[in-house]
C-alpha cells in the first residue's frame, strides 16, 4: 500500500544520503570513493545473508564507515591501544552522524537510535541484528581491505591472527560466507588457515 511505498522511499532516500556523504572520501578502491564502496558492499552482504533484514540493520551497514576519512587513523597514537581508541571514537561519530541523517530523512527517533546502536556494535553476541551487521562488515573487510592490510603488516602470521579474531566474532553463516569469497589464492589460503583455529 501507500504506507509501504512511503517507507520504501524513505529507505531509498536515506541510503542515497549516506552514499552522497561517502562520495567525498579522498581514499579510493578501484577508482571509487572507499567509504562509498565499503558501505554498498556491507549493505549487499547484509541483504545476501538475510534478505528480510530490517531497515535499521541495512542503514547501519551502509553507514558503517560514514565519512570515516575525516578523522584519520594517524591522528591517534600508534599501536593497538591507539587503534582501538580511534575505532571506538569513529563508531560513536558514525552513530551520531547516522542518527542525525536518519531523522533528516524522516525516520523516527527510535529507528535512528536503533541504527546508531547497531553501528556501535552494542549487543554483539546477544542481538541478532548486531550479529548480522558484524558479519556484513567483516565480510566487507575481507573483500575490500584484506590485501592492503597484508601489505601493511608484511607478516602472514600476524595477519592470520587478525583473521582468526575477525572470524571469531562472526556467526556460522558469516564464517561460511567468508570462506566462499573469491580472493587472491594466497589470501584465500590465509583465511582458510585462520578458519581452522
Amino acid at each position: 500500500g501507500v504506507r509501504d511505498l512511503r517507507a520504501h522511499d524513505r529507505l531509498a532516500a536515506a541510503l542515497a544520503a549516506i552514499d552522497e556523504a561517502n562520495t567525498a572520501d579522498p581514499n579510493t578502491l578501484a577508482g571509487q570513493p572507499l567509504a562509498l564502496v565499503e558501505g554498498r558492499t556491507a549493505h549487499g552482504w547484509t541483504m545476501r545473508l538475510d534478505p528480510t533484514a530490517d531497515e535499521a540493520v541495512q542503514l547501519a551497514a551502509r553507514a558503517h564507515h560514514l565519512r570515516r576519512w575525516v578523522v584519520p587513523r594517524s591522528t591517534y597514537p600508534a599501536g593497538r591501544s591507539g587503534y582501538l581508541r580511534w575505532r571506538r571514537d569513529q563508531q560513536r561519530r558514525h552513530a551520531d552522524e547516522l542518527s542525525a541523517l536518519l531523522v533528516e530523512s524522516g525516520y523516527d527517533d527510535a529507528t535512528a537510535v536503533r541504527a546508531a546502536t547497531i553501528v556501535t556494535k552494542r549487543g554483539l553476541g546477544s542481538d541478532p541484528h548486531v550479529q548480522l551487521f558484524e558479519d556484513a562488515v567483516a565480510l566487507t573487510f575481507l573483500e575490500t581491505q584484506l590485501a592492503g592490510v597484508r601489505d601493511k603488516l608484511a607478516d602472514d602470521a600476524k595477519l592470520v591472527d587478525v583473521l582468526a579474531k575477525t572470524l571469531a566474532k562472526m556467526s556460522a553463516r558469516g564464517r561460511a560466507a567468508a570462506t566462499g569469497i573469491e580472493l587472491d589464492p594466497v589470501l584465500a589460503e590465509l583465511v582458510a588457515v585462520a578458519a581452522e583455529r
